[in-house]
Formats: structure tokens, C-alpha cells, sequence
């Protein structure tokens, strides 16, 4: 058994990148290029300090007992010579998991540490001025760090205006969203961060140096391990074809992060990607992500993923493919088209006609015991507890619904 924060803490893959070619389905690009990757995540609680002396015993000796009232605190360490300072999340004989001040998630061998000492008696991201000298550091000449109340935006010099408040309007509007329904969200616990590159080439360069692969069509992903969102300028007004391109992949991109670091998701647990796939289109539209200014439901309803869904899942739909979405990712994998939109189909019921369950089975994925696998019979059992096990029935009001939307 391993040692871990008394928080909801867990393993977790979530969704990446979106492409050029939303919506497309038959021989063409999956909607949104996702990439798997096991993270930890928020919200943050402090560690026994025991773990800090069981991190140098699992370095050094490879064996830890914890303690009855331990203190609380925060560490640095080296890891292969880099040092590293933040709040140990879950730790065994194999692994270590760390959130970095900076919001960054770490894993690594106990063996792999070194110098481990207690900085201080409790976590503390790093500030604003803090985060943004380190961003500049990194970035280097011809960006700026644009600063607002939960966001810091690296962008080209010069293009405050453009960028920094749509971040911060789309934390908003995600807030104001959960608020009017009645769901509690946390506060992030770090910063949060998101860098548009000035560029293409510039993007691409970036995500190599970030260990992602290059994808043709790529426009702009979420990381669940720098908890950051990188995009590029495609350019364009605020009224091009351009810019609505960029205010998509931002609005998708957005929606993850903010789920992720207010508690709606959590980055310690495996998130079905469904559900977190699901949530990130439905909040497209913009009777959802501006329901001040759009507040029909027809506003609501995203018109490219009701398209797909109408034209490839409709007419080969059964009661088991609800059931199979599910239970397993596997879809997105083989058919990523329909895949994504039966997720959007899904949420979008769920919301739209049992919202009160569906914020119960949002907390009950993000609430998952922590860094434990989550099985296809777990998934499964989650969802019935909530929703009943009636497939058929669930099927049947399902279709009733999305044959309805105009």
C-alpha cells in the first residue's frame, strides 16, 4: 500500500490537443487529438511530514513507517540534478508523486531523489510575480505575462488586449455555469497558465521541447502534468474565421483546465474521457459558455457535434452503446468521431434533462479513491448508481431527446 494526501488524489488521463478538422468524421482527422497520460492532481492538503522522512528512507533505504501526529509541510529535492520544490501527493516502495509549486505534477523513483529537506509547514504555490519571472525565463524575448484573476497569459509583446481576458471571461462563464446549478467549485491552487505561441512553427517547436509529439492539424492542448494550456495565433480580427478557429480551441482547451483545477474533474483520478471529452464541447456553444447573451436552449446545443451524431451514431445507435462509452475509452480509439459525438449527445442529455444527477456523477468520478485503477465494472457501477441500470429505458428517452433538438 502506498502513502498519499487524505485528499481526492488518484491516477488520471485526460484530453489533450484540438485539431483543424472539428467535426469531421468519415476518413478524416479525430475531432480532438487526445493524449493519455498519468498524472496527479488538485485540490491541495497538506502531508504528513512523515512522508518527507519516508521519501529520503524510500531513497536511500527503500522502506517507511508512517507517524501517529506528524507536522505538516512542504519539500525540496533534487531530481537527476534539477531541484524541485513542492507538496509529495502519494508515495510507494516505486513511485513518488509531487504537485510543484509552479503547479506541475512530478513522478519519479524514490531512488531518483536526493537532498530532500522541509521548506516549509504547508503548501504555497508560487505568486503571480513569481510565476511570471519563471514564465519569462523560460519563453525568452518578444513575450509578455499578462496577469489576471486566476490567469497569467504568455503572449507576443505588444498583444495584452488580445489574449489575457478571454481566459479569465471563460473561467467566469465556467463558474458562473456550475454556481446557477448549485455546484460548489474549489479555488485553483496554483495560477493557471496558458501560453499562445506567436506561431506554428513556434507551437511546434514547443511541444517537442514538452515531450508531445507532432500531429498534423494540432491547434492547442491542456497538459494534466504542466497544468498549463498552449495554443498558437492563427491570426485574424475578433470577427475572422481565424479568430473564431482560435476562440474554439481556447474555449475547449479552457474548459478542461478549469475543470480540472476547480474540482468538477480531478487530476488525481482517472476521469472517464467521455466525461471529461463530453463537458469540454458542450461548453462550444455559446448558450453555454455566454448564456447571458444566449439563453435558449437551442443556443445551447452544439450544431457540429449534433450533426455527427445525427449522421454516423443515430442510425446504427443501441441501448449497449451508451453502456460501452460508459464503461471503456476504447471507441475513442477505434472510431474517434463517433466517439466524441456520442460524449457530446450524452453530456448534453444528462445536463439538459437530469441535471442534479449528473452534477452527483460528476462528483462521484472525482471523488475516486486516490491513484487506484478504475475498472470497466467500477465505471459502470458509478454511472447506474446515478442514473439506473435500465439501458434500454435510458436508451430510449436518450434518443427522444436528441431527435427532438432543432
Amino acid at each position: 500500500m502506498g502513502n498519499h494526501c487524505p485528499a481526492r488524489t488518484g491516477e488520471s488521463i485526460i484530453v489533450a490537443c484540438r485539431t483543424a478538422t472539428p467535426g469531421r468524421l468519415a476518413g478524416q482527422d479525430c475531432p480532438a487529438y487526445c493524449a493519455e497520460l498519468t498524472v496527479v492532481s488538485s485540490p491541495v492538503l497538506a502531508i504528513p511530514w512523515c512522508g518527507y522522512a519516508i521519501l529520503a528512507l524510500l531513497a536511500w533505504l527503500g522502506a517507511a513507517a508512517p507517524a501517529a501526529e506528524p507536522p505538516l509541510g512542504m519539500i525540496e529535492l533534487k531530481l537527476k540534478g534539477q531541484k524541485i520544490e513542492g507538496q509529495p501527493l502519494f508515495w510507494d516502495d516505486s513511485r513518488v508523486h509531487l504537485l510543484g509549486r509552479d503547479g506541475r505534477l512530478w513522478e519519479f523513483a524514490p531512488g531518483d531523489a536526493a537532498e530532500p529537506r522541509q521548506t516549509a509547514d504547508r503548501f504555497r504555490s508560487y505568486s503571480p510575480s513569481e510565476l511570471r519571472a519563471a514564465l519569462l525565463r523560460e519563453l525568452g524575448q518578444g513575450f509578455e505575462v499578462t496577469g489576471t484573476g486566476h490567469y497569467l497569459v504568455a503572449h507576443a509583446a505588444g498583444e495584452r488586449d488580445k489574449w489575457a481576458e478571454r481566459f479569465e471571461t471563460l473561467h467566469r462563464a465556467f463558474v458562473h455555469y456550475f454556481s446557477t446549478r448549485s455546484v460548489k467549485l474549489q479555488e485553483p491552487p496554483t495560477p493557471l497558465v496558458g501560453v499562445v505561441c506567436r506561431n506554428q512553427a513556434e507551437f511546434t517547436r514547443y511541444a517537442a521541447q514538452q515531450g508531445i509529439p507532432p500531429q498534423a492539424g494540432v491547434l492547442g492542448w491542456y497538459s494534466p502534468v504542466t497544468n498549463r494550456i498552449i495554443v498558437y495565433d492563427m491570426g485574424g480580427s475578433g470577427r475572422s474565421d481565424q479568430w473564431q478557429q482560435n476562440a474554439s480551441v481556447i474555449i475547449h482547451e479552457a474548459t478542461h483546465q478549469t475543470a480540472f483545477n476547480t474540482g468538477i474533474h480531478s487530476r488525481y483520478v482517472t476521469t472517464p474521457k467521455w466525461v471529461a471529452e463530453g463537458l469540454a464541447m458542450m461548453f462550444e456553444a455559446p448558450g453555454v459558455y455566454n448564456s447571458r447573451l444566449h439563453p435558449h436552449q437551442a443556443q445551447r446545443i452544439n450544431r457540429t457535434r449534433l450533426d455527427d451524431f445525427q449522421k454516423a451514431v443515430r442510425p446504427q445507435h443501441r441501448p449497449e452503446t451508451i453502456a460501452a462509452i460508459v464503461a471503456k475509452d476504447d471507441l475513442f480509439g477505434r472510431n474517434p468521431g463517433a466517439a466524441y459525438a456520442q460524449a457530446w449527445a450524452l453530456t448534453f442529455f444528462l445536463v439538459e434533462t437530469m441535471p442534479q444527477k449528473y452534477a452527483q456523477y460528476l462528483a462521484r468520478t472525482a471523488q475516486r479513491p486516490p491513484f487506484a485503477s478504475y475498472t470497466t465494472a467500477e465505471r459502470t457501477s458509478d454511472f447506474t448508481a446515478v442514473f439506473g441500470n435500465d439501458w434500454r429505458m435510458l436508451e430510449a428517452k436518450f434518443l427522444r431527446f436528441t431527435d427532438g433538438l432543432k
